[in-house]
């Protein structure tokens, strides 16, 4: 099974769309900060997120990684996109909840990087490797590798989406 979380309007070919909204032609009507999601344990094979994540407060971001946990297989991947937190598409929308999300957002969903920075005591229970790259105009991706890396550390806008593939440890 594959679920294309969070689809609205735009539900990627060959997943299930899960969303809140009966009118936009997902699969499944689910509130997904509602848990438990309608899955079993360990039934889903693959994921994608995109633009839905940034939607969720921080504490709704923890329950939600945690149940995204529970019906992953073991080494299955979720892909998430989300606008970057250094580009005006993560704080323009309203609707977007605080924190904005940075690469290091998804440190928390690692059992291992929890213990290894003391917050192994924060209510998440999922257990993740993240790999993350970064959606750039084509401004930007056509300059060194030296210079976009500069952009990225001291300048806003240069990444416009933070693409985290996410593994589910057993």
């Amino acid at each position: 099974m594959k679920l294309d979380l969070g689809c609205g309007s735009r539900k990627a070919e060959g997943f299930l769309g899960v969303d809140i909204s009966a009118d936009v032609g997902a699969d499944f009507v689910h509130d997904l900060r509602v848990v438990p999601w309608p899955f079993a344990d360990d039934s889903v094979d693959e994921v994608r997120c995109t633009h839905f994540f940034e939607h969720l407060s921080g504490e709704q971001r923890m329950a939600f990684m945690d149940e995204l946990w529970r019906v992953m297989k073991p080494g299955a991947t979720a892909l998430f996109i989300t606008p970057y937190w250094q580009s005006y598409g993560a704080v323009q929308d309203p609707t977007h909840q605080w924190p904005p999300v940075c690469e290091a957002s998804y440190f928390y969903f690692n059992r291992r990087w929890r213990e290894t920075a003391g917050v192994a005591h924060y209510p998440i229970h999922c257990d993740f490797d993240l790999n993350y790259a970064f959606w750039m105009g084509p401004d930007w991706l056509k300059k060194p590798q030296a210079e976009t890396a500069f952009g990225l550390k001291h300048y806003c806008n240069v990444a416009n989406d933070l693409h985290a593939t996410l593994r589910k440890r057993a």
